[in-house]
């Protein structure tokens, strides 16, 4: 017995030390993400790395310290650092809209006010610290204007709204690209004679929906492939095409892949990101939105955001069926926008078109205690980011009451002519017309460093990702491109003096990923975009993998920054599949930052364990 007691104890050593090395090696392999395999280390959860070095905090706001997240600039403040690629399932995630991330959390939403469309970020220590793949076989998007009515469908492999509305003209699906003939729900033979109608029925010179330039902005809700907002655009009109990732997923997926202006959003519990009095017309062609629930809330929000004398298109069955359901709705409806004093401008056939007041004598005269109320004197319409909907309509400042209107002039001078709500923000003429010229001086030299790797058709979908007044954006106005302005949910809110110039944006809070699916916009502009991060103390290498979710591969990022944020984003590079193009010291004036440079870099073209081309064609 004492000789087997013996033996016994002599393999548990053995034993012992076969199960470190299997836990060794298991660590390894968890850790060890940087050979570009999709597997357990894609997924690693986080930014574990960022922030034990400092660079980033677990909370939104300032954790405290005055020590910049970007250190000195020296190139050893910084280890580099590999990224894992995600995987495949992961080609196209939207970080705050992934249900996903619904169902893992066990949020408590109500399905029934499209809550669980509505922007859910996850928690720092959730978020995917991956690479986003492209899918097996992406080539570089067709380009514009070609790509209005065609794209590749290797970009986006999916056919189901070819077959679903494939009695009305959404999208073909055609080998291997994806026609769109220019159809919806609603004009099955083409926006561009349903445009032409909307105009005829308003009695717009020649037709034409632009209304000699005074019809700018549209807001297109539910927009499906957004052929309305593709088709507006020739008329000098732009929209904001806006859809969730609803059952006709990827939706705008397509629209931005068209070359289209678009954004993830819903009507739902929150306002949507766009300050008060921004668009001249809003539409819904059978948006399948329930605008009589909760006392009319949604509609409420479109009031909000409708300038004076603002028209709202409605194609729908409300509007011409006879059955007896659809009356019923009809006859609500019609009661709750006479209490809103919206009046009828016109209605034929499967369309009606109401008009907003242009002042507020009709509100005045309304009988005491009538629905929905007036909003409350102290609340702010043009607070929008995760603010609450309310049931009460906006009335205007008592300025733009007297002046009957906004004041704007026709398109294209709204571009370059100093608004009246500039007077909201303290802001003088001078002021705004110098950050128009400084503006134009600077993407000309952006436009003359990028010459030698662009071609007049290369770039197409534009985000200036801190757009202050609009003036990037005005600058390239002979550009045939289209930007989306976002301003910080935290600064001045100059979006409105952007859509006030004929221009669209959102809000946007950086700390956060943006609403819109990978590989949607072939160049980002970054102007103090870390440097305000920093501030925050969020953590600057989430946002750099959030840029490379946004961008296209063969896409461009122009950074304006500090040196230091110039040589932080450089050790990044390589884990990024991102090569410089350029650095060079920024063009002095009054409003550069100190020591302020110019960085602009080209996102390669790779597959994941495959090949890179860095200058596709």
């Amino acid at each position: 017995m004492r000789g087997r007691s013996d033996g016994g104890q002599s393999k548990r050593p053995i034993l012992l030390l076969c199960v470190m090395v299997v836990c060794l090696c298991l660590l390894f392999l968890y850790f060890s993400g940087s050979n570009g395999q999709a597997g357990s280390a894609a997924l690693e959860y986080g930014t574990k790395f960022s922030r034990s070095l400092g660079w980033g905090s677990d909370g939104d706001g300032d954790d405290g310290s005055e020590e910049s997240i970007f250190g000195t600039g020296d190139a050893d403040d910084v280890k580099l650092k590999s990224f894992p690629v995600c995987d495949d399932r992961h080609s196209e995630l939207i970080p705050c809209l992934d249900r996903n991330l619904i169902y893992q959390m066990r949020m408590k939403l109500d399905l029934n006010l499209m809550e669980h469309y509505e922007r859910h970020c996850p928690p720092p220590e959730r978020r995917l610290n991956c690479l986003i793949p492209p899918p097996h076989g992406y080539k570089v998007p067709i380009k514009w204007p070609k790509s209005r009515d065609i794209v590749w469908k290797a970009n986006i492999p999916h056919t189901h709204l070819a077959h679903e509305k494939s009695d009305q003209n959404w999208m073909i699906d055609a080998g291997e690209k994806i026609k769109f003939p220019g159809g919806g729900t609603h004009f099955h033979h083409g926006a561009d004679k349903y445009i032409a109608n909307i105009a005829n029925m308003l009695k717009f010179k020649d037709n034409n929906i632009n209304n000699e330039g005074m019809l700018r902005t549209v807001l297109d809700v539910g927009c499906g492939v957004a052929s309305f907002g593709g088709y507006l655009l020739s008329s000098n009109v732009i929209a904001m095409s806006l859809a969730p990732n609803d059952v006709h997923q990827n939706q705008i997926q397509f629209a931005l892949e068209r070359g289209i202006p678009a954004y993830l959003g819903v009507l739902g519990t929150k306002r949507l990101p766009y300050p008060s009095r921004s668009f001249e017309l809003a539409h819904c062609s059978r948006c399948r939105i329930d605008w009589l629930q909760r006392d009319g809330i949604l509609l409420l929000e479109l009031d909000r955001l409708l300038r004076p004398g603002g028209y709202f298109a409605y194609s729908s069955p409300e509007a011409y069926a006879q059955d007896e359901e659809d009356r019923r709705i009809w006859k609500k409806m019609s009661s709750l926008v006479e209490r809103m004093c919206w009046k009828i401008a016109e209605k034929r056939n499967q369309t009606v078109i109401w008009v907003k007041p242009l002042n507020n004598d009709c509100y005045r005269s309304r009988a005491p205690g009538t629905n929905p109320p007036l909003c409350k004197r102290g609340d702010d319409p043009d607070s929008v980011w995760g603010v609450q909907m309310e049931a009460c309509i906006t009335p205007y400042p008592e300025q733009m009451h007297k002046d009957g209107g906004t004041g704007l002039a026709p398109w294209p001078a709204r571009l370059t002519t100093p608004p009246p709500r500039l007077a909201d923000l303290y802001v003088t003429a001078d002021t705004f017309e110098k950050d128009t010229e400084m503006w134009q001086q600077r993407v000309d030299n952006y436009w003359r460093l990028l010459k030698p790797k662009i071609k007049p058709d290369t770039i197409r979908n534009i985000m200036d990702m801190k757009a202050n007044f609009g003036s990037f954006a005005a600058a390239l106005k002979e550009k045939d491109v289209w930007v989306m302005n976002v301003v910080p949910h935290d600064g001045p809110s100059t979006l409105k003096i952007i859509y006030d110039r004929g221009l669209i944006g959102s809000t946007h809070d950086w700390c956060e990923a943006f609403s819109t699916y990978p590989r949607t916009y072939d160049l980002l502009h970054a102007w103090t975009v870390f440097s305000d991060l920093d501030k925050r103390g969020c953590s600057a290498e989430d946002l750099l993998l959030e840029m490379d979710r946004i961008v296209r591969p063969s896409g461009f990022i122009i950074v304006r920054d500090k040196d230091t944020v110039i040589e932080f984003i450089k050790k990044y590079l390589n884990a990024l599949h991102w090569e410089a193009v350029t650095t060079v010291d920024a063009e002095s004036s009054p409003e550069s930052e100190e020591n302020e440079m110019i960085f602009i870099i080209r996102k390669k073209l790779w597959q994941p364990g495959g090949s890179q081309d860095p200058n596709p064609k």
